[in-house]
């Protein structure tokens, strides 16, 4: 699903942060502009909440204004009560959703659905919709790049379509080492350059795999990108929106302003955990911080690795701590894991080991659902030490 991007015009900066809040938590991807002013040039919005509870003539004025200089733009109006009257004129105005205040979650979540439908099969929307998959490790050492780049490498060997692999972990990120390549430039080229950052410059920051997946490499600065370089990251994901087919992030394991904002473009979120105590506990933690940024929490599936470990937490008491069920599991196999990521060959270019054809298996399933469907979520989710120590 393409991520959309959409601002909010209200003085209200309480009516500002709750619909902020609102637009996040949906199943749809949204790039949040907090000022207009910041809008680059080459991004148009999708979406434009307007508050028009106050001054109902100013915001029909504002209305206006904005369908005549976005004619494809959706706007949302939002009212201190549903007036016929003033339903009738924001409508003649060129809004083409009317809300009242406050706005339920539910209603506002639909709309958002229909604009990303009207989108996708529009002329505007000739491209192939992106799809960015996010994958967070629940503690290090868990696999993550592993499951990252493998999945990313299938994805471009399976679909040949443009996809790309964005390392964005501070300090030294290895995916261009899993992958065997020496990249020339970072992730803190593009962030840098955004000013002039389009497909032709793209092609010269990246790094080239022969499976034809291309390569942000991650940074080589400890502390960075960083807090202040989020709105950066959150600008270079709408951009990769328009260049690629799919976008694959390996986000680490911490959340930080720039993992938070990989999240709000995600279409999935993959939250990779191994079957043992401290990891599972991360997770359930990780979960809970996602669900409390407003993340549409229908967006997270949990991948299980080395799952035939012995002695371990079985799948089902780590689905009923973590309230979702396990979306995909890899089974342990660390000499062939390993082998290939000293290697620098992907699994899937190395051999026919069982391991390899779990990754490809997990990564054309996720080709043939085109978006994977909905969670099943346990009914009652307990606390991960109500468990932990049972026979």
């Amino acid at each position: 699903m393409a991520q959309l991007v959409a601002l909010v015009f209200s003085q209200d900066e309480e009516f500002r942060r709750q619909v902020g809040a609102l637009l996040r938590s949906g199943g749809v991807p949204i790039g949040l502009i907090e000022d207009r002013r910041a809008l680059p040039e080459q991004t148009q919005p999708d979406v434009v909440v307007v508050d028009i509870r106050g001054d109902a003539a100013s915001g029909m004025a504002a209305i206006e204004r904005l369908r005549a200089s976005h004619p494809m733009v959706a706007i949302f109006a939002v009212a201190q009560s549903s007036d016929p009257d003033v339903i009738l004129q924001s409508m003649r105005a060129g809004a083409n959703e009317f809300f009242t205040w406050p706005v339920q979650d539910e209603n506002f979540h639909a709309a958002l659905r229909r604009t990303a439908a009207r989108r996708e099969s529009s002329g505007a929307a000739a491209k192939q919709p992106t799809t960015t998959l996010i994958f967070f490790g629940a503690k290090g050492g868990a696999g993550t790049t592993t499951v990252a780049v493998n999945c990313a490498v299938e994805l471009a060997r399976l679909t040949k379509r443009t996809t790309l692999i964005a390392d964005l972990k501070p300090c030294f990120g290895e995916v261009a080492l899993f992958l065997g390549v020496r990249p020339r430039y970072t992730i803190l080229d593009a962030i840098e350059n955004l000013h002039r950052l389009d497909k032709d410059f793209l092609r010269e920051l990246v790094a080239k795999h022969k499976s034809g997946l291309e390569i942000l490499a991650g940074s080589e600065q400890h502390d960075r990108p960083g807090v202040a370089d989020a709105g950066a990251v959150e600008e270079l994901f709408r951009v990769l929106g328009r260049t690629h087919d799919f976008v694959v992030v390996d986000a680490g394991n911490a959340i930080n302003a720039c993992s938070i904002a990989s999240l709000y473009a995600a279409d999935t979120i993959f939250v990779v955990a191994t079957p043992d105590v401290p990891s599972v506990r991360n997770a359930q933690r990780l979960v809970d911080r996602i669900r409390q940024l407003g993340v549409g929490g229908e967006r997270v599936r949990i991948l299980l690795n080395r799952s035939s470990d012995q002695g371990v937490i079985a799948p089902k008491q780590i689905e009923t701590a973590l309230g979702y069920a396990v979306h995909h599991s890899f089974t342990s196999d660390y000499k062939t894991v390993s082998t290939a990521l000293n290697s620098g060959v992907p699994l899937a270019l190395t051999n026919n080991s069982e391991i390899a054809e779990q990754f490809g298996s997990f990564t054309r399933q996720l080709i043939e659902a085109g978006e994977p469907a909905a969670v099943a979520v346990p009914e009652k989710r307990r606390g991960l030490f109500s468990f932990s120590f049972l026979s």
